[in-house]
């Protein structure tokens, strides 16, 4: 056996079904797309999401609530959690990088500390945003409160 006598198997290959060349080829008139419509013309695609003409998903949901584009997310942090937490990673400033090197937050979280419970130790923060009630019992303690855009 030589290169030259190599062939496929038989029935492993086929002819291309050649359509658009008349009426004698077998597949005349319409070359095999049917009757009319978008589908049986050159440059035909269908629509992204297109589901047959019946009433597409995205139509069929209910649209239920309403999305603040300009909402602020904060991570919280109340009186209570921050003795703890400044005890167990050592903590003397309460600062977006201090929590963020112990993984208490993402990159580009803001944080706002809240006032439920009590704060005894001496610290500084300098977060995003502060509740009143933290605020005065943060100088109270003896810390100090600075905001960060």
């Amino acid at each position: 056996m030589k290169l030259h006598n190599l062939k496929p198997a038989t029935g492993a290959t086929h002819s291309e079904k050649r359509i658009g060349r008349g009426e004698a080829s077998g597949k005349g008139g319409t070359s095999t797309k049917g009757n009319k419509g978008g589908q049986s013309r050159a440059g035909y695609s269908s629509k992204r999401a297109f589901e047959g003409g019946q009433m597409p998903i995205q139509r069929r949901v209910p649209k239920r609530g309403f999305n603040n584009i300009n909402r602020v997310e904060y991570k919280v942090f109340n009186l209570g959690q921050i003795d703890q937490l400044a005890e167990k990673y050592s903590i003397t400033e309460f600062s977006l990088e201090t929590l963020y090197i112990n993984g208490l937050i993402g990159h580009t979280d803001n944080v706002k500390i809240l006032g439920t419970g009590e704060l005894k130790s001496k610290l500084t923060f300098k977060v995003n945003a502060v509740s009143e009630k933290a605020k005065t019992a943060i100088e109270a303690a003896g810390g100090s409160v600075e905001i960060v855009k």
